[in-house]
């Protein structure tokens, strides 16, 4: 299914620092970031360590006047795997919605190279799933959702339940990183062929210094396609991957189209419940507020209305 939307977003900007477990319990000299202001009848917990490192942590925001457990939305900031924050999440809304979100923090590829990435979201997953009694949340019903390299890691996720030697070692290893729901904005989807559909000039042209998708795996060419693919969502494609929403802008000039259709076709093709929605005029993830409606159907659909 193809629709579209016709107005752009305005960039979320990120804020400062803020520990606290209620908007009434902050001090003034913190400030909120950008996505929380204006959410009233919260909690709001900032920089909870999911495992030992400093890039190991996330900020989950609550409604805090619920009786039944929540569904949870994990959102994964973008940044070529090298840039971005938790502070940046355009996640108000669900809060607003009745949903829990949780925006991690992750380690970037200058730290250390694929899978570490991935199994930095899997044990944040874990972790929550390990804490939902505590944070009252529903732990079947959580979905993931990430713009660009968040994408990517978003979408690995959704392919990857049950693939063992990407779930690392890290707290938590009792409970399950699998999610029910995925929302893919415009993330790279077979590390393989982008080089080829980027144009040149562009952040993935293999052609030029620096390439992200190479120095996620360590920037080593001794077998390159097959590190490459082994890093690819669409490697772990199969029939028991959960629903996907994928949406990609027409004029995105960083992530091509192509990846987006690649990933679509292969969901299809395994039987996925799969949506694609080409964002007309749109850049990279600069979509319209139109956008913001369709991702929080998409998860009524597939969280709220489960069995």
């Amino acid at each position: 299914m193809f629709r579209v939307g016709m107005r752009r977003i305005v960039c979320i900007v990120s804020v400062g620092l803020f520990v606290c477990l209620s908007l009434s319990a902050c001090r003034s000299h913190h400030r909120l970031p950008s996505w929380c202001i204006g959410l009233t009848d919260v909690r709001i917990l900032r920089d909870l360590n999911y495992a030992a490192g400093k890039e190991q942590r996330l900020d989950l925001v609550l409604p805090a006047s619920t009786v039944q457990p929540v569904p949870l939305i994990v959102w994964i900031h973008g940044g070529a795997w090298r840039g971005g924050d938790k502070w940046d999440c355009p996640g108000q809304f669900l809060v607003k919605s009745g949903y829990a979100v949780a925006s991690i923090n992750y380690r970037l590829m200058q730290d250390a190279v694929f899978p570490a990435q991935l199994q930095d979201c899997k044990a944040a997953i874990r972790w929550l799933r390990a804490h939902s009694k505590e944070f009252n949340l529903d732990a079947d019903r959580i979905g993931v959702w990430g713009p660009s390299s968040g994408g990517h890691l978003s979408a690995l996720i959704g392919t990857t339940c049950g693939v063992r030697h990407l779930e690392g070692r890290l707290g938590s290893n009792e409970f399950s990183s699998c999610v029910q729901a995925v929302c893919d904005w415009s993330g790279p989807a077979n590390l393989v062929t982008i080089g080829s559909q980027a144009c040149p000039g562009t952040l993935f042209d293999p052609n030029t210094k620096n390439v992200p998708q190479l120095r996620l795996i360590g920037g080593d060419r001794r077998n390159l396609k097959e590190k490459l693919f082994a890093a690819s969502p669409i490697a772990y494609v199969s029939k028991d991957c959960p629903p996907f929403l994928i949406m990609h802008g027409d004029a995105d000039t960083v992530v091509p189209l192509g990846q987006s259709e690649e990933l679509y076709q292969a969901l299809k093709s395994a039987g996925v419940d799969v949506e694609f929605i080409i964002v007309k005029h749109a850049d990279h993830s600069a979509f319209s507020p139109d956008t913001f409606q369709t991702v929080l159907d998409f998860f009524n659909a597939k969280l709220r209305c489960m069995g």
